[in-house]
């Protein structure tokens, strides 16, 4: 039964490889506790003892997760009239902690975007690091795209996010230029006489890697004396935050992220507020206690 809902998930969800190898592991944790035991027969009473038995030192992320994979499971056997009521019906996810992520100021993302330009690779640099904070896609997104995906007389780049999911997403002018700069007068260079579809370009002519890319932006930070620990994922925050400090709407941040959900996207909302609240008791006159 978890065989044919993993198959459900990958051929007709459509979920990408990391979701369904978490899926399974949960269910695969969920069948050992029950090994004696036929899971359609099981019932709200058993499902409560197990996620009681294994939430202990758990987080309230892991647990809600848990229960998540473990309803879904059951709706699909419902569906495929193997039970005819879900054990899972009335069990309530723990409220998960609210975790906010972090993100550059617009200073820093200046100070970071401010590298030396000395080499073909500096370019490509320059021209990834723009991209990446003009449009706040994934680092998986920015490795993968393809001379095919961009649409420069039009400003928009073609992505395909999780599940495979394909978006439309503009470009700023800045981002565009230096992208034209980089293919134009560095890219060849970097090819070493090989083709590649691929937009950007490592040492040996290949699309780069996402390691490669994690490396070019430690190095950078370096570079700059940016202390905090910085990823491309930091990046994408940063472009959601600012855009919406800068009064963007939220639907269409959640649109250009390639979000499912809004309220994936309304933790920005939390940032930019815990932002407001700081500058508040810092700077008005009348903000601290007597």
């Amino acid at each position: 039964m978890i065989e044919k809902y993993i198959d459900y998930l990958k051929y007709e969800k459509k979920l990408s490889d990391n979701t369904l190898k978490s899926y399974q592991n949960d269910l695969d944790i969920f069948s050992s506790y029950f090994k004696n035991k036929d899971l359609t027969k099981l019932n709200a009473t058993d499902i409560h003892n197990f996620i009681s038995k294994k939430s202990n030192a758990k987080s309230s992320t892991t647990i809600a997760h848990n229960i998540t994979v473990i309803n879904s499971f059951y709706t699909f056997l419902l569906e495929e009239k193997l039970i005819k009521t879900n054990p899972c019906e009335n069990i309530v996810s723990p409220k998960k902690a609210l975790k906010l992520p972090n993100f550059l100021t617009e200073e820093e993302v200046d100070k970071l975007l401010d590298i030396s330009l000395n080499s073909a690779y500096d370019y490509r640099n320059k021209a990834m690091l723009e991209l990446l904070y003009a449009t706040g896609i994934r680092v998986s997104e920015l490795i993968n795209l393809k001379f095919i995906n961009l649409d420069l007389e039009n400003d928009f780049i073609r992505v395909f996010g999780k599940g495979s999911k394909e978006r439309l997403v503009p470009i700023s002018d800045v981002a565009k230029d230096w992208i034209i700069k980089y293919i134009n007068e560095y890219r060849g260079e970097l090819l070493k006489g090989k083709n590649s579809d691929y937009l950007f370009i490592n040492n040996l002519g290949n699309g780069i890697s996402r390691v490669g890319f994690f490396k070019i932006i430690k190095k950078v930070c370096e570079e700059k004396g940016i202390n905090k620990n910085v990823s491309p994922h930091i990046l994408r925050h940063s472009f959601a935050t600012h855009l919406l400090a800068h009064g963007a709407d939220l639907r269409v941040i959640q649109e250009m992220l390639g979000h499912s959900d809004i309220s994936t996207t309304q933790i920005y909302a939390h940032l930019v507020n815990e932002k407001l609240k700081k500058d508040y008791e810092e700077y008005h006159p009348r903000s601290h206690k007597i």
